[in-house]
């Protein structure tokens, strides 16, 4: 069973299908001529075309064809992007906000802005969040896009308030173990490759944090590594240790980046995040590691490897650059060091 309906992206008609989370269904939508998935409207789509309008029995008449573009909706983006950089939001949070803001305005294209109740948001959790199955944390970018916009931009009838937000799921982070990871880390015989990943372990890393180093946040005589306006643009320094070091001077000699540390194909271009994924499963084969391994897994060992060899949680939330302790008092749900003491009745039986 599938639901097929008109969506606006990227300024045009297109025709979104639903479908169950199938890898069969998934490769015979991949196979239509036009089929695109969208990240940020987590659903897979279509060209408006006449063959595909008969073929997932939608009429041209569906009121997004009609009137594909409310022009108060517009602007109302567009003055909450302006606000948004007003106030210096970093680029990855202006787009994951628009964009959350844009997907709700779309659901009510049809409605006026000042006629938008805090029961409209309910029902566009169930009708649109809850319906297509969209996670949690997806459901919480588009309360916290809803919460800004008609908190700041757009004070009319929503009491912000009074908004809720989903029940997070309690799961734990993955992590790797040491045996593991020096399998990934010594799986390239490229240098830069090594590097980069040796890199985010070795500091405990996010993606965009590695991307943004340049060579002057090495302080080799401090044995410390700046971190530059991190999430929430909060700068931070991380321990560096001389084996690292002398990695990284290898690293510097072979390649002599410029602006980067880690620059891509061209002089003075920041290395691409999607190329540094590639990077990590490349690895992923050579260590033959099954597991859907991703970069942030890599952060997630760090601190879980630091607290077991003793290190107080304190210094982890500083190194990790974490607002909270509550956020990472979680790796000590998955650290091994105290679990392994505990002897299960089963070995009394």
């Amino acid at each position: 069973m599938y639901r097929a309906e008109f969506i606006k992206h990227r300024g045009a008609v297109r025709i979104a299908v639903y479908f169950k989370n199938d890898a069969q269904l998934i490769a015979r939508f991949k196979k239509l001529q036009g089929a695109k998935w969208s990240a940020s409207l987590k659903v897979w789509h279509l060209p408006n075309t006449s063959d595909y309008r008969k073929r997932f029995r939608l009429e041209e008449t569906n009121n997004l064809v009609a009137n594909p573009i409310n022009e108060a909706h517009e602007k109302a983006k567009d003055d909450f992007y302006l606000w948004l950089k007003s106030k210096r939001y970093s680029k990855s949070t202006i787009k994951t906000y628009t964009e959350a803001l844009k997907i709700f305005l779309l659901f009510y294209i049809d409605k006026d802005l000042q006629q938008l109740t805090n029961a409209d948001v309910i029902y566009f959790n169930n009708e649109y969040i809850l319906k297509n199955k969209l996670s949690s944390s997806y459901q919480n970018q588009i309360v916290n896009a809803i919460k800004l916009f008609f908190g700041t931009v757009q004070r009319k009838k929503i009491v912000i308030e009074h908004i809720h937000r989903p029940k997070k799921e309690k799961t734990l982070p993955n992590v790797l173990s040491r045996e593991e990871v020096k399998a990934i880390l010594e799986a390239h015989t490229n240098i830069k490759h090594k590097a980069m990943l040796s890199l985010i372990y070795a500091c405990g890393l996010r993606r965009s944090e590695l991307l943004n180093l340049s060579p002057t946040h090495l302080d080799s005589k401090r044995g410390v590594l700046l971190i530059k306006e991190a999430k929430g643009k909060k700068d931070r320094i991380a321990p560096i240790s001389e084996k690292i070091l002398i990695l990284l001077r290898n690293y510097y000699r072979t390649y002599k980046p410029t602006k980067w540390l880690f620059e891509g194909q061209l002089i003075g271009e920041k290395y691409s995040e999607k190329s540094l994924e590639n990077v990590l499963k490349q690895a992923l084969t050579k260590a033959k590691i099954i597991k859907p391994v991703s970069l942030h897994w890599l952060r997630h060992s760090y601190a879980t490897h630091l607290l077991e060899n003793g290190t107080d949680l304190r210094y982890i939330q500083e190194l990790l650059g974490r607002k909270s302790s509550r956020t990472t008092e979680i790796y000590t749900h998955v650290s091994t060091k105290s679990i392994k003491n505990i002897k299960s009745p089963f070995d009394d039986l």
